[in-house]
């Protein structure tokens, strides 16, 4: 049957990263080539969804949401490099908080495959709504438009509690009009493996999470002095979840870390992850 009532959901974000590149190695921040950088956030983040009450037939159905963050970042490094590879200046460290790129996926479709099976396809848009400045370590926003499609594959037993979910999707980038530097095409895959029992009146979960990141093409642009710069990214780690009823309201927690590793031309370090969304 198709969705008889609107739903709404609520749900607060929050990521902390702690990653550093190696001293040897330099990457594009804001315009400048840096070496030995480090970096730690706080992402807090308010995400809006309302699934309207249409009729899409048995299967389908369709959403919409928003997600609004603010951002606080500290980024060090050890001194700006010519593109010799050659310091031109001493220890840099900034510091910035503010809002930063507002995220809107305007079409979220989901299919129904079963009770224990469905997909989703989605259409992401990151507004370049942070602030950010050229020559300025930390930034909360990028400064360039991001598109990003993503499709995914989910299963919850609804008699074993097994958990599994793919989600993959592919990142196309506009140009930072400030620095006329455009980064290339990303995709990236994360699943999740988990199992789910009940506890305290509602049910518990935990296994592993992990992530995969390529860039497929190289930055382009005046701005990109690094040739065929492309990025790669790995992280897995553990993942907690607990859903219950509050005032007669869905309330679903998560918590996970990511570490990552193997990672290229781009910071590696690690990533705590935690929402919690309630469902009207």
């Amino acid at each position: 049957m198709y969705q008889t009532d609107p739903t709404f959901i609520n749900r607060l974000n929050y990521i902390h990263y702690d990653g550093s590149i190696d001293a040897n190695r330099s990457i594009p921040i804001a315009g400048m080539s840096v070496l030995n950088a480090n970096a730690k956030s706080d992402a807090y983040g308010l995400t809006l969804l309302w699934a309207p009450d249409w009729n899409m037939g048995e299967k389908w159905s369709y959403a919409m949401s928003a997600t609004i963050p603010w951002v606080s970042i500290k980024v060090e490094a050890g001194g700006e490099t010519s593109p010799s590879g050659k310091t031109l200046t001493g220890s840099l460290s900034d510091k910035e908080n503010g809002f930063g790129d507002i995220v809107l996926m305007p079409l979220m479709f989901n299919y129904n495959v079963n009770a224990d099976l469905n997909t989703n396809f989605r259409l992401g848009i990151h507004a370049p709504t942070g602030e950010y400045e050229v020559g300025r370590l930390a930034n909360t926003g990028k400064n360039f438009w991001t598109i990003e499609p993503t499709a995914a594959i989910i299963y919850f037993g609804q008699k074993n509690g097994r958990e599994a979910s793919l989600f993959f999707g592919v990142d196309f980038n506009t140009e930072n009009d400030d620095t006329n530097y455009t980064s290339g095409i990303q995709a990236h895959l994360e699943g999740t493996l988990a199992q789910h029992f009940p506890l305290w009146g509602g049910f518990a979960g935990g296994g592993l999470t992990g992530f995969w990141y390529q860039q497929l093409s190289g930055d382009s642009g005046e701005g990109a002095s690094f040739g065929d710069f492309k990025a790669r990214a790995h992280g897995i780690g553990p993942v907690l979840s607990y859903a219950s009823k509050l005032a007669d309201k869905d309330i679903i927690a998560e918590l996970k870390w990511l570490h990552e590793f193997d990672n290229k031309n781009r910071l590696e370090g690690d990533t705590v992850f935690f929402k919690i969304l309630a469902k009207f």
